[in-house]
């Protein structure tokens, strides 16, 4: 097995995580092969959701999961088979959504189906990702008197305390 290939194809699934957190939009389109497609299994739109291109997918995820849109993936226990200049993998993972505005807490898992292709470049890029969800969960905030931010990525410290009050 090219255990080089391997390990950059850990990267860039990490990478698409990392970005769709932290939505580096321009970052995560680096991740995907301009034709590349995708297949999210979530129930939260009703059915699945299949979009196509490189593009599509990103504008699609900036507007989505924008600033209301907490998110947290972990994806772990890949299994990669390599073919020359494809690949495919299947990754178990877990993500949480805070939808601030929706004042909802979204929790689920699945295992994501990828393909993966080699460009010209000799880079790795995710050609296809999808899933189908093994649970999903909503709850809403307001059942949760309790919850606060104690603490979010990119706030200052005095959006901090309005983020709070906000989500209280």
């Amino acid at each position: 097995m090219d255990l080089v290939a391997l390990e950059e194809i850990r990267q860039v699934k990490y990478r698409y995580l990392r970005c769709v957190d932290l939505k580096l939009w321009d970052e995560l389109a680096e991740v995907f092969t301009p034709d590349a497609t995708v297949d999210y299994g979530t129930m939260v739109y009703g059915q699945p959701l299949k979009l196509t291109g490189r593009d599509e997918i990103v504008a699609f995820l900036r507007a989505r999961l924008g600033p209301g849109m907490i998110t947290v993936h972990s994806a772990g226990q890949p299994e990669i088979s390599i073919d020359g200049d494809e690949a495919s993998g299947t990754w178990s993972f877990e993500d949480t959504v805070i939808a601030t505005e929706h004042r909802v807490v979204i929790k689920g898992a699945a295992f994501y189906q990828d393909r993966y292709r080699r460009g010209e470049d000799g880079r790795w890029r995710i050609a296809h990702t999808g899933y189908v969800r093994t649970y999903e969960a909503m709850l809403s905030l307001d059942d949760l008197p309790s919850f606060r931010f104690t603490a979010k990525l990119g706030a200052a410290q005095s959006e901090k305390h309005s983020a709070d009050a906000a989500v209280r």
